[in-house]
């Protein structure tokens, strides 16, 4: 497959006229073969997983099983530390309930979104942060202090979904296992865009609908010690072993964490979407992103009105710009420029911490995919052009 992929042939949406879609940071747009692999579910082989042991049951819970290890693979895990969720947020409640409680220091970064962030406090433990430099890196300098008092858990994204900053994240979970910490990264917007690999990352959480796949299903690695050593988060069916009138014995992981009736075509269509991505190529992926971000970079650079976040060096960027146009609302900013077709993000991101650290309310992002292209980035600048105009 070449990465010059025909928006109107593989991406169905992408076929509407005069559409630039640059929010894939939100939600990706999803090609053919995974929407085909989801109807072949519904056309072909509808059935409950696990449970029923007649032909049409065995192949939806082969196609459901296949997809864990697809996806396992893909993030250089096994399928017995894969569990499926219902997305990033979950992933990471699963986590957040399983290894901290009240009064137990997590380190958490100022660039974290509200993901990695809600589920400590639920759980009552001591936020020690961690700060963003001018730069928009992670001051590691900060990172060993906080490491120094002693924190039980260290949370941080693998990729900022608002600065794009790149986040070293094998230093980062050596430096936090010298100090005795277990490592959690969010890495919603690293998945669909780097080779990724989760080595000896304690838990790593990513979802589908930002990697060309369906929503409603999530991702959670887990070292198998761990994934044995937690609660489950939700009880019901399918995550027992025993239950007997005064309690019960939990399933082994990853059924574990997986109650009741899971999203079956929503696995099998991310197990479709990581065999489109590798059939790219994760370096390809990295290297069309590397090219059009930084042609991008360049683009919004000469415009003197706007303020750009994050890295100046694209090679520690991923795949969003954040940005502000003075005096013009990013609100404003999202909603003129999608007169003009060009669809991009404006608000806080969910990463209210990271705004105030940048000294703004909101921002406007323009995120982008494998169907990106150096045209759509002219087409974005063409639009700010009309902002202006709006406002003049």
């Amino acid at each position: 497959m070449s990465l010059a992929v025909p928006p109107a042939t593989e991406f169905p949406v992408l076929a509407r006229e005069g559409l630039v879609y640059l929010d894939s940071a939100a939600t990706s747009q999803t090609p053919r073969p995974v929407i085909e692999a989801m109807d072949r579910y519904y056309n072909d082989y509808r059935a409950s997983i696990h449970r029923g042991v007649y032909p049409l049951a065995a192949e939806a819970t082969d196609a459901y099983e296949g997809a864990r290890e697809k996806v396992a693979a893909f993030a250089g895990s096994t399928a017995g530390e894969t569990v499926f969720t219902r997305n990033a947020t979950e992933a990471i409640n699963i986590a957040a309930r399983g290894l901290a409680g009240p009064g137990d220091r997590v380190a958490v970064t100022q660039m974290d979104h509200h993901s990695n962030i809600v589920p400590w406090q639920l759980v009552g433990a001591e936020l020690d942060w961690v700060r963003v430099d001018d730069e928009g890196l992670l001051d590691l300098d900060a990172l060993d202090a906080a490491l120094a008092r002693g924190p039980k858990v260290v949370a941080f994204p693998h990729v900022s979904n608002v600065l794009g900053t790149i986040n070293p994240i094998a230093e980062i979970t050596r430096r936090a296992h010298d100090a005795g910490a277990l490592v959690v990264v969010d890495g919603a917007q690293a998945a669909p865009h780097l080779p990724i690999d989760v080595g000896e990352i304690d838990f790593y959480a990513w979802t589908g609908h930002k990697a060309y796949g369906p929503t409603g299903i999530g991702v959670l690695h887990g070292r198998r010690a761990l994934l044995e050593q937690i609660p489950p988060l939700l009880g019901g069916g399918h995550m027992i072993s025993r239950v007997l009138d005064d309690g019960f014995t939990p399933a082994e992981p990853p059924a574990k964490f997986e109650a009741g009736t899971m999203p079956i075509a929503e696995a099998i269509g991310l197990g479709a979407a990581v065999d489109w991505l590798s059939d790219i190529g994760m370096d390809a992926v990295r290297a069309h992103a590397l090219d059009v971000v930084g042609y991008a970079y360049e683009r919004l650079s000469e415009l003197s009105d706007l303020t750009l976040y994050g890295p100046s060096d694209v090679e520690l960027r991923g795949s969003v710009i954040a940005f502000a146009m003075d005096g013009i609302h990013p609100h404003d900013v999202a909603e003129i420029i999608g007169r003009e077709g060009v669809c991009v993000r404006a608000g806080h991101h969910c990463a209210q911490p990271l705004m105030r650290r940048l000294g703004v309310s909101a921002t406007s992002r323009a995120s982008f995919a494998v169907h990106s292209t150096r045209d759509e980035v002219d087409r974005l600048v063409a639009a700010l052009d009309t902002v202006r105009g709006v406002f003049a």
